[in-house]
């Protein structure tokens, strides 16, 4: 391998791609047992902390047009996961509840997701963990990068 290969392999935007990357698909990998996605699994996540949320505003802080959420929305709600209800403030606009069963199948994706972690980052030690942690957010903050929720969103085509 040349030099310049060797170096540009070793690049931060590189390397950030190239785990990034792995990571997303070591992810799905092992939600699909649970009969989900990493998309699923952030929408669960966020309704956690936000619920009630419309189907406009959830659009809006995943970054994806709404028309794409609601086919999200309709699978999560045929599995039993997220119910819409009627908005008492505006009955055009339902607003967006996890069900009994999705909190139960959230804290199933709490334990894939630590387990995938602690498997993602097994050279490292807590220290060095928590360092990466620290220069990534710090990172994601200065791109602009939204807390907790993934820019692939904008790309899904469902």
């Amino acid at each position: 391998m040349h030099s310049a290969e060797k170096k540009g392999n070793s690049r931060p935007a590189f390397l950030l791609a190239q785990v990034g990357a792995h990571a997303a698909s070591k992810f799905a990998e092992r939600l699909a047992p649970l009969g989900l996605t990493p998309p699923d699994a952030g929408i669960l996540r966020l309704l956690r902390v936000t619920a009630g949320l419309s189907q406009q505003e959830l659009a809006a802080k995943l970054g994806i047009h709404p028309s794409r959420l609601v086919a999200l929305l309709d699978e999560l709600e045929q599995k039993d996961l997220v119910e819409r209800k009627s908005n008492p403030d505006d009955r055009r606009q339902y607003s967006l509840h996890l069900t009994e069963k999705g909190e139960k199948k959230l804290e199933e994706i709490g334990h894939v997701a630590q387990r995938h972690q602690e498997a993602l980052c097994a050279a490292l030690s807590l220290e060095e963990c928590a360092k990466l942690a620290e220069l990534l957010r710090k990172i994601a903050d200065q791109q602009g990068l939204t807390p907790g929720v993934h820019p692939g969103y904008r790309w899904i085509k469902r």
